[in-house]
């Protein structure tokens, strides 16, 4: 088995793409296309025999879910049912983002468990090595990270996060500029540290290439990650921010070239009205690569229902081209989610992608709303379960509340529709 944009320019055609492209009832040849011109990713390490998943460009909007252990609550059953209920929600990928335990064994049992593509953070690993063994998170060297990075890829991870864009120039733009929150992704902070401590370039950056060929071996996906992204509404789309961006284009050119496929992380916190402009800077700038947005949350006062603002942010995002939607929690900005708060982060993400779909005319987007409409209609109330988002939760709200009458007991005899169809309507 070679590197998927190899085998699709020499003709050949992977059983599992003529799966996905019925999933997502495009035409074969331009999903083809799409992944050649590096406007779509599937994200398939290798060695996993899964189907995997497309993201990018006249593709359903798709959505992740991190989960993973932290100091506090370290606990890998606890995980895998996060994992379980993610997938079951509707995610279509899931992110490892463990900081407690034995990373290689909690990695292990979620690629062992899971039907989907799975991503990591590498410098995560790195950095908590580096404190276990020397004291502290930037006593790494940059032959450490890479064999990390190498470790990771070869237990079968599909697609890494990388901050690659995070250099000596974007630190010196950060310190000139200043902001509110500075940096806020845990990646980001643990690569400056060490950075300014050792005086010297980031390694994921000045030597892309080694990393470029980690990739290549393993027909991994690349998503540049997004360190200097803004954590707050002031900070949105700042001199910082875009500084990042720019050496992100830079490395999706040199990605592309051999023949490794790469898509761009974006913001972070961002005012409704500048999110458009955001979308369409990553796709001018990346030549179209897929973007993968954390939100973008539309405010900063949303705690405990940060979920909503990412999910008002994801549905405008998806809707100006953004592919891949990162959920956010309720739990966001509070502590390390629950089980029920995966559920909750994934559905809410689920809607934003899927009112953007909808927008975007993504084949067969619309006609479960359609199906739903006239299930309302005919107040067939166990098919709109069946087409809601969440069944679950649609049928438990319907049976709390339910009446003596057909109609719900919202209005009862008072019911438009059972008036409007008892009138106007020959069944």
């Amino acid at each position: 088995m070679g590197v998927l944009i190899e085998e699709l320019k020499s003709g050949k055609l992977p059983v599992n793409l003529s799966k996905i492209a019925q999933q997502e009832e495009c035409l074969i040849e331009d999903l083809v296309e799409g992944i050649i011109n590096g406007t779509v990713v599937v994200p398939k390490n290798k060695i996993r025999e899964i189907t995997g998943v497309a993201i990018g460009s006249g593709l359903r909007t798709k959505i992740n879910a991190n989960i993973g252990t932290s100091i506090d609550y370290c606990d890998l059953n606890q995980e895998l049912d996060k994992l379980k209920v993610a997938i079951k929600a509707g995610a279509d990928t899931v992110m490892d983002l463990s900081t407690a335990g034995d990373l290689d064994e909690i990695r292990k049992q979620i690629l062992a468990h899971s039907e989907v593509p799975i991503g990591t953070v590498p410098i995560y690993q790195v950095a908590i090595q580096s404190q276990r063994d020397k004291g502290n998170l930037i006593s790494f060297t940059a032959d450490d990270l890479f064999k990390v990075i190498e470790r990771q890829v070869k237990s079968g991870v599909d697609f890494l996060t990388v901050h690659v864009g995070i250099t000596q120039l974007a630190l010196e733009t950060l310190a000139k500029q200043g902001r509110v929150m500075d940096i806020v992704s845990r990646g980001g902070a643990f690569l400056s540290a060490w950075m300014l401590h050792n005086q010297e370039e980031n390694p994921l950056y000045s030597q892309f290439d080694r990393l470029l060929e980690i990739a290549y071996a393993y027909d991994v996906t690349l998503s540049l990650g997004d360190g200097m992204r803004p954590g707050c509404l002031a900070d949105g789309s700042d001199t910082t921010q875009f500084q990042e961006l720019i050496t992100l284009a830079e490395l999706v050119d040199k990605a592309h070239q051999a023949n490794v496929q790469v898509m761009v992380e974006g913001p972070g916190h961002l005012p409704l009205d500048q999110i458009e402009a955001n979308v369409r800077l990553e796709k001018s700038l990346c030549q179209g690569a897929p973007f993968y947005v954390l939100g973008p949350l539309v405010t900063d006062i949303a705690a405990g229902y940060d979920h909503i603002s990412a999910a008002i942010g994801g549905a405008i995002a998806a809707a100006a081209g953004a592919d891949f939607l990162c959920y956010v929690t309720p739990r966001e900005h509070l502590g390390l989610p629950t089980v029920e708060d995966i559920h909750q982060g994934v559905v809410a993400c689920r809607i934003a992608a899927h009112a953007a779909d909808v927008v975007k005319k993504v084949p067969g987007a619309a006609n479960k709303d359609h199906q739903m409409a006239e299930a309302r209609r005919k107040l067939d109330w166990q098919k709109q379960q069946q087409l809601a988002i969440d069944p679950r939760q649609a049928k438990k709200m319907f049976e709390e509340r339910k009446g003596a009458t057909k109609a719900c007991t919202m209005c009862s005899d008072f019911c438009a529709m059972k008036l409007v169809s008892d009138y106007l309507r020959i069944e």
